[in-house]
């Protein structure tokens, strides 16, 4: 897998303001592009930056406030409108397709491509999607409503020959693609010789974590532990911990705690509650427990 970065298309908590919009970020794997939450405006930002709505073909939804799904009725209506026909799959809280039917009902919208919904379970870690190049693990935040994160994991690839070494080694063509699912080669004089000796050295996988609205909670740790990116959510300066704590929400402080106990590389904070105009503040907090933290500023590419 060669591109394996997120855009963000929205930073904003509840209230859209000082340019900034709800929820909303879209992960390119390879050529994949995978949306993840759809606060309203979504679709006006995908334009905004170039992405092409109807490339998108999963969509991750984290939980039913607003913020995080209003604009999915729109965009799905609009893919339908630009001539989708390819199916699009759904994941996300119990509810969700419920509410989809009813707005297509009453809207008398017929879709021409199908729309595939996984339910979410918001008490256990559970895998819902794998491919050759990647998975994508939910597990539970704590909110004031059913909520998840989500652990997309890139997969490792079969390892790749180095010829040189096959030469060496005289290994019959026969046994490569044995290799290549890193199995050893025995040769004929009885040596053992491991599949690594004969392979190119191989690339890290990489992972990103998406942690939305959520009380800082130690029981989510190990689900995020070590990844190369970590999204979290830091609606508010820790002077604010009580009104966190009221809301099921998290301090720049606390995302900072969380991504240095996590032993993560990198923190990406976001939800900016609207009280801040200047969100600098934000991240000169989270950095002061760990440093590598940087703000999700809407437009911009994170490479993971």
């Amino acid at each position: 897998m060669v591109n394996f970065e997120v855009l963000i298309l929205g930073s904003s908590s509840a209230t859209p303001m000082f340019g900034r919009n709800p929820s909303a970020q879209i992960l390119r794997a390879d050529e994949q592009l995978i949306l993840i939450d759809c606060g309203e405006g979504t679709q006006m930002q995908l334009s905004r930056y170039g992405i092409k709505a109807n490339r998108i073909n999963h969509i991750f939804i984290s939980h039913l406030h607003g913020d995080h799904y209003l604009g999915l009725i729109g965009l799905i209506s609009s893919m339908n409108l630009m001539g989708r026909k390819k199916d699009l799959k759904l994941y996300g809280p119990k509810g969700l397709d419920e509410i989809l039917d009813i707005q297509f009902k009453y809207s008398d919208t017929q879709l021409n491509f199908k729309l595939h919904f996984v339910e979410t379970n918001p008490d256990t870690a559970e895998l819902i999607y794998e491919n050759q190049e990647f998975k994508v693990t939910t597990f539970p935040l704590e909110h004031r409503i059913p909520c998840t994160g989500f652990l997309f994991q890139e997969k490792a690839s079969r390892a790749k020959i180095d010829v040189e070494k096959v030469k060496k080694y005289q290994v019959p063509v026969q046994y490569l693609p044995l290799i290549k699912d890193k199995n050893d080669y025995q040769a004929p004089d009885g040596r053992i010789i491991p599949w690594q000796e004969l392979t190119l050295p191989m690339k890290p996988t990489r992972s990103y974590a998406y942690c939305s609205d959520t009380r800082a909670n130690p029981s989510y740790l190990p689900y995020i532990k070590q990844v190369d990116m970590l999204y979290h959510e830091a609606t508010f300066l820790h002077d604010m911990l009580e009104r966190a704590n009221e809301t099921y929400h998290t301090t720049a402080h606390q995302a900072g705690e969380i991504a240095h106990y996590s032993q993560v590389k990198t923190l990406l904070i976001g939800h900016f509650s609207a009280r801040y105009r200047e969100i600098e503040v934000l991240k000169e907090e989270a950095s002061k427990e760990f440093s590598n933290t940087h703000l999700a500023i809407e437009g911009c590419w994170y490479s993971i």
